[in-house]
């Protein structure tokens, strides 16, 4: 059975940090591209951060230089690493994996998480 299961949300001020974890089980870890994504109340929801099969990784331009997303292939899990918080940051945020099919990583058949909530207040 696929799962993705996050931790580490939480409340947190302005300025402030948090590490959220994504678990991952039943699948081939290393054979997929990883990300994180985020929906606040009444926004749809966005990409936050991206990992692809090789390492590589991408940001939306709203946290470029604050967050940082990694993964450890022997634990298999991914990780994104929230520094510089704003009360703008505040959201439920999502793992999800993408199987990669040839070269692409296939949104078409993304697997997520729960979410975990995080809190910046000011």
């Amino acid at each position: 059975q696929v799962q993705l299961r996050e931790s580490g949300g939480g409340s947190v001020q302005a300025g402030g940090s948090l590490r959220l974890s994504c678990a991952t089980s039943g699948y081939p870890f290393t054979s997929y591209c990883m990300g994180w994504f985020r929906q606040a109340p009444g926004k749809e929801r966005e990409g936050v951060a991206h990992i692809d099969s090789d390492g590589v990784t991408s940001y939306a331009d709203s946290v470029k230089g604050r967050f940082t997303i990694s993964k450890d292939n022997a634990k298999n899990t991914l990780y994104l690493q929230m520094n510089s918080l704003k009360p703008e940051d505040t959201a439920v945020y999502y793992c999800a994996a993408d199987p990669v099919v040839g070269e692409t990583c296939e949104s078409g058949v993304r697997i997520w998480g729960q979410g975990t909530q995080v809190t910046v207040s000011s």
